[in-house]
């Protein structure tokens, strides 16, 4: 659940309700006994009144609820499973701005809830009359052992002894949850870290920083003779790298990088990853190349998962930086991502130039058209007929992907193949009939 704080369905009254609903659904989820949730938060303004009211909603059912205070999503996913609690609760708009806010929900398993056991919750909301008996807590006390759990989990995964990079690393936290997690990485790794945009004051998470906007990290990993970089986002599930030389490797970088690491070893489960539709068409010839699929799902982490479940595939990701590593964790963790190329790199004695070189994105573009609705691409003749005559004109030579995004109203463009020019022309196409039939003017 994702939108602008303090508005449906993020008001105060709602969020008490999806409380309740949820605390519900946790009883019948935990059968005999009673259901404990934990519960965390990034760095947002919003995000603490948020919290206490859900904390009201969730313990009005009769369900306990502990507090981690603010952490990663995936330190959240991590807190779950470990003490397997009935549910984990993450207060976050991830890499959105600060200004929204929203709701994740983990089962036991680390999986996100299932559609059906969301529009239960829903349902559930929209019966539950008004509020009036449920107060909001004065206060939620932090579990203090939770972040260094979770920071002692992430230090295990590298193996002991592992001699780390002596160049220093960069790692921008985006002023949001990783500002808690990462100094108390890279001390317990005894990492030299140069540590960017890790003073959150509730608005300034993903602002000109992070994930989304990682040039200020890789101009820093330049000037500074870092041997890497990172950006993560608001609740680092995603993680944007650069190169030495300031180049900016993104997740479908990643991808190649480790996929044939692994199948070198015997690790790459079925000889395979799995990407979605947004993946380079780079990356899955650049993977050919060295015998490895690359299998196709929807946008977005969760579908990405679901297929790596379904047909026994440990590595997949998107090239917004989320990526996962079943074998480890079902959620993306930016953190991970980190230590897993760190490991690479001490492992192969390479750089990380080095690794990701054999990569040769094909030139791409992706627009964004705002909508006044949503309606099914297909039915729409003018949308349909130029979406059609642009494929049939790049043939095999490219690809084109035209969706809505899930959480904004807007229509996303992508086409990419191997002449710049005509993925300029085809996306002007495109959107120019998007925005003749149902842009917002």
């Amino acid at each position: 659940m994702r939108g602008v704080a303090g508005r449906y369905p993020l008001d105060q009254e709602t969020v008490l309700k999806f409380g309740k609903a949820l605390g519900a659904l946790l009883h019948r989820m935990n059968g005999a006994g009673r259901p404990q949730a934990v519960l965390g938060e990034d760095t947002r303004e919003s995000s603490h009144w948020i919290s206490e009211a859900l904390a009201a909603g969730v313990k009005s059912s009769g369900a306990g609820l502990v507090y981690a205070g603010v952490i990663t999503t995936p330190g959240i996913a991590f807190l779950t499973r470990h003490h397997e609690f009935t549910a984990g609760i993450m207060v976050s708009a991830s890499h959105n701005p600060y200004d929204d806010n929203g709701i994740k929900v983990f089962a036991p398993s680390g999986l996100k809830l299932s559609e059906a056991q969301e529009l239960e919750i829903e349902r559930a909301i929209e019966r539950e009359g008004p509020d009036e008996g449920t107060h909001l807590h004065e206060g939620l006390d932090v579990e203090p052992a939770f972040l260094g759990q979770y920071v002692n989990y992430l230090k295990g995964l590298l193996p002991a002894p592992l001699r780390l990079p002596k160049a220093p690393l960069v790692v921008d936290c985006a002023n949001g949850a990783a500002s808690r997690v990462v100094p108390m990485l890279l001390n317990e790794l005894g990492i030299e870290g140069r540590i960017l945009n890790s003073a959150p004051d509730g608005r300034n998470i993903n602002f000109q920083c992070g994930s989304l906007h990682p040039g200020s990290m890789a101009r820093e990993v330049q000037a500074s003779g870092a041997c890497l970089g990172v950006a993560l986002d608001g609740d680092a599930d995603r993680a944007i790298f650069a190169t030495s030389e300031g180049h900016i490797a993104d997740g479908d970088h990643v991808l190649y990088a480790l996929a044939p690491f692994f199948e070198q070893r015997g690790k790459l489960k079925g000889h395979a990853v799995v990407g979605t539709q947004m993946s380079n068409l780079g990356l899955e010839r650049a993977l050919e190349r060295c015998g490895i699929s690359l299998k196709r799902t929807d946008v977005g982490d969760r579908y990405v998962l679901e297929e790596m479940l379904r047909s026994g595939y440990n590595l997949g990701g998107e090239p917004s930086g989320h990526v996962i590593f079943s074998d480890l964790s079902l959620a993306g963790d930016g953190m991970i991502t980190l230590l897993q190329i760190l490991r690479l790199l001490v492992e192969t004695g390479a750089s990380f130039t080095e690794l990701v070189s054999g990569l040769k994105q094909y030139p791409q573009i992706i627009r964004n058209i705002p909508v006044r609705d949503k309606r099914p691409l297909e039915s729409v003749p003018e949308i349909a007929r130029t979406i059609a005559a642009s494929c049939n004109e790049l043939g095999k030579a490219g690809r084109i992907v035209v969706r809505y995004s899930g959480t904004e109203p807007l229509a996303r463009v992508m086409v990419e193949a191997e002449d710049a020019a005509a993925v300029e022309l085809h996306a002007a196409r495109i959107e120019k009939a998007i925005e003749s039939a149902i842009g917002i003017r």
